[in-house]
């Protein structure tokens, strides 16, 4: 076994050996893998292994995809046997809400190349002649859907990965993973020790246990999950040919062909928590007994679909552990805290992402980057907030309703409260209704009284009139927007100035009191954030930065050496800020501030420390609706009081509360864009209009990268659309997010924010676009139909910023 390693894999499951053969893949030999039992021991030898290729999330489709058309690839390369079956997968929708998700998927499938569309009932009835198609809606059709031998492809990655110099060591369970002054890891196992300094956790059922051997915590739990398979049925026999598998998302059941039989699986309401307190070690190639009572609602459900289900004998039962996220999506990316640790745990659709997600591994480590944005993915989205019963709490729901729709804005409750600030109770008492925001709630909207819930579809809800009346109100008088978390930090001390310019790309402000914008960049030169930094006192500045992205930005903060005598500190949970904006709001203001606020003594862009309402806050000129207005920090133990003295003296004006769902309303009409929305690390600078503030003359973190991305054309532009009234009205919905864009016919982009303009009457959507131009016209693919709209010159809120520097 090598003494010395470019990186150890720990854990031999497809998503381990999918790891190492795309490290090899990319050009790294000396790498090793470590398995504690057999190759594909917990849950990869006993998955159901179907494949699909669409998903909500562009990024994961696009990932599913290549996972989909890898294995045939895959087989021919290694001579081994993936055990491939592409006869096709068959989406049922039986409701309205899943005809529109089918629909949109289907427009997305068009705008990627990717092979996923509508058939007639007649022609799914030829496919599938098994099918009961009574009441369902409509049907899509995606050619390469199938299955794969879970073994097959484990052991294929596994010969690829040898073939190109990998070592893979069965029987050697990982004892300790001990850092060194250095930063380089020593992987202890009975066999001997390896330093790397790459160490990947890949180790499925054990992530936990791995994990903590590195001082890490990570939100996962598993389940119990069942699948049966049937004895030999006759029609199946008799049909000659394979039959395309069933996705029957609203039945709650997942059903595929196996041998001459079916394959039924289900994720049931009543589902059931495993390991609790830890996997056991001896744990290997077992299962649970048999608990089909469980699954009973499902399997009549698949029964009145499928007849010939009911029709046959149970052959097996497969009842084995998956392990969970809180939100069952991976948790994957290089741990933010320590160095060289990379994650990648918690994998539900293994067979469908193993190769996309060991490519997407693969690029992270070698590379420094993925190229597609996967904040979906990062193990950053989550931090110490989710503890183990906000984790059994989602991972609960997540099981419960596997197959249920995740509309967009939807907001499920489970888990919560995980964190709430001073002022919850009084929002609450006010009529707010909550969102989740990195563990925090704040307010989405404001009800006429304390119990609203919000409603959930494609098209518009309960709460489209009421963040209406919030926006006009802010528009026409004034408005106060809870914007506690956004991520705030303080960098203090004799090199502050200096750290912060070889971290961010635009100059720093020299002044204090001035205060500027700036990107963060990526390491492929894209755009990795976006900040305000304010120069608060001669060493000290206040930065803002997306508050969902905080832990994801420590990687890019780390990378450049603090001087000595200078600290930076996250002051995110120390301090609460409040956003007052609207036409009144510097009369607002102005009633509890001695300081002048007039714009000759406080003008746009400029800071000051002042007291209000008889608390010391940080006031900020800025504010995201585009409209004037003041962002005031303050400490958490003041927020209650502040919160109370803005609400009272709005009440003179007619100004009150708004929530963060008018505020995307608002930053929509200007054009602003939002960091994970517009501004990802797969856009340019010259792309997104950031060019500007990337200031060459000096260096700043990876500032090679954007000097050479800025010699390219664009690939796509950032661009505003206005949506057709007459198309908007009679769909009664309005793009959100991820809808294809089209311009005679060809796809030409996609939307990133989609909301209606409530202030200028229009149904809007930001999005990026290629080869077209402003006044073009272009259809958005809302619902997953064409929507005119045209590229707008300007945003129809304030273009000049006369009311923004008022």
């Amino acid at each position: 076994m090598r003494t010395e390693a470019q990186a150890v894999v720990i854990g031999g499951g497809v998503i381990g050996c999918s790891i190492l053969y795309h490290l090899t893949k990319l050009g790294w030999s000396d790498v090793v893998l470590l398995e504690r039992d057999e190759l594909t021991s917990g849950s990869t030898w006993h998955a159901a292994a179907n494949i699909h290729g669409l998903h909500d999330s562009t990024n994961i489709s696009r990932i599913q995809h290549y996972t989909m058309n890898l294995y045939n690839a895959l087989e021919e390369e290694t001579g081994q046997s993936c055990g491939v079956f592409q006869p096709g997968s068959l989406y049922l929708a039986q409701t309205e809400e899943r005809e529109h998700q089918l629909r949109l998927q289907a427009a997305k499938a068009k705008l990627y190349g990717m092979n996923f569309y509508e058939i007639s009932i007649e022609e799914a009835q030829r496919l599938n002649p098994l099918v009961n198609y009574e009441g369902i809606r409509c049907v899509m059709f995606e050619p390469d859907g199938g299955n794969v031998d879970p073994s097959g492809v484990t052991n294929a990655y596994a010969v690829g990965a040898r073939q190109r110099g990998a070592e893979i060591h069965r029987f050697t369970p990982v004892t300790a993973t001990e850092q060194q002054d250095d930063g380089t890891w020593i992987v202890k196992t009975p066999k001997g020790d390896i330093k790397t300094p790459w160490v990947v956790n890949a180790a499925g059922l054990w992530g936990r246990e791995v994990a903590k051997l590195a001082g890490i915590e990570l939100p996962l739990q598993p389940t119990e999950h069942q699948y049966f398979v049937t004895e030999t049925v006759s029609d199946v026999q008799a049909h000659g040919t394979r039959l395309p598998s069933v996705s029957d998302r609203d039945g709650e059941y997942y059903l595929r062909q196996e041998g001459n039989g079916l394959l039924v699986g289900a994720y049931e309401k009543d589902m059931k928590f495993w390991a609790e307190d830890g996997t056991p070690l001896d744990f290997a190639h077992d299962l649970f007994p048999d608990d089909l009572e469980r699954i009973e609602e499902n399997m009549m459900n698949a029964i009145e679909r499928l007849p010939a289900v009911g029709e046959a004998g149970i052959k097996r039962v497969i009842n084995g552990p998956m392990i969970w996220s809180p939100d069952s999506n991976v948790l994957m990316g290089p741990a933010p805290e320590v160095d060289g640790y990379f994650c990648c745990n918690g994998v539900i659709p293994g067979f469908s992402q193993s190769g996309g997600m060991g490519l997407m591994a693969a690029q992270w480590i070698i590379e420094g980057e993925t190229e597609y944005d996967m904040f979906a993915w990062d193990m950053a989205r989550f931090d110490t907030w989710a503890t183990k019963e906000f984790t059994k709490a989602k991972v609960q729901d997540q099981y419960a309703h596997r197959f249920a729709i995740h509309f967009p804005n939807e907001e499920r409750s489970a888990g919560r409260p995980a964190r709430v600030r001073p002022v919850y109770e009084t929002q609450k008492a006010m009529g707010a209704v909550f969102g989740l925001n990195v563990g925090w709630e704040h307010p989405l909207w404001f009800a006429d009284a304390p119990g609203a819930v919000d409603t959930n579809g494609f098209t518009r809800q309960n709460w489209w009139g009421p963040v209406g009346e919030e926006c006009k109100m802010l528009r026409d008088r004034a408005g106060i927007i809870d914007i506690s978390n956004f991520a705030k930090y303080i960098c203090k001390g004799p090199g502050a100035a200096d750290w912060l310019n070889a971290v961010f790309a635009n100059n720093m402000p020299k002044a204090v009191g001035r205060s500027c914008l700036t990107p963060l960049i990526s390491k492929r030169g894209g755009i990795a954030g976006d900040f305000t930094v304010t120069r608060v006192a001669g060493d000290e500045f206040w930065i803002i930065g997306s508050g969902m992205a905080e832990r994801y930005h420590k990687r890019f903060f780390k990378q450049v050496p603090l001087p000595a005598g200078t600290t930076f500190e996250s002051k995110t949970e120390a301090m609460c800020g409040f956003n007052v904006a609207g036409p009144k709001s510097r009369e607002i203001l102005q009633r509890l501030t001695n300081e002048s606020l007039a714009t000759e003594d406080f003008p746009f862009m400029r800071s000051a420390n002042i007291e209000l309402a008889g608390i010391e806050v940080l006031a900020l000129r800025v504010s995201f609706t585009g409209d004037l207005g003041w962002e005031l920090h303050c400490a958490t133990e003041d927020q209650a009081r502040l919160y109370d003295a803005l609400i009272e003296a709005g009440k003179e004006f007619d100004a009150g509360p708004v929530g963060s769902r008018a505020l995307m309303s608002m930053r929509v009409e200007k054009g602003y864009g939002s960091w994970s929305r517009e501004y990802s690390p797969e856009y340019w600078p010259h792309e997104v209009g950031l060019e500007r503030l990337c200031k060459f003359e000096k260096d700043f973190l990876n500032k090679e990268a954007a000097q050479k991305v800025l010699e390219n054309p664009v690939r796509e532009q950032l661009v505003l659309l206005h949506l057709d009234e007459a198309d908007v009205t009679a769909s009664n919905a309005d793009a959100t997010g991820g809808e294809p864009i089209f311009k005679d016919g060809e796809g030409i982009g996609r939307v990133t924010s989609g909301t209606y303009g409530y202030t200028v009457g229009r149904s809007l959507a930001l999005g990026y676009v290629k080869n077209a131009q402003p006044g073009d016209e272009v259809e958005v693919m809302v619902l997953g139909r064409p929507h005119k709209a045209v590229i707008l010159h300007e945003p129809p809120f304030d273009a000049a910023g006369k009311v923004l520097r008022g």
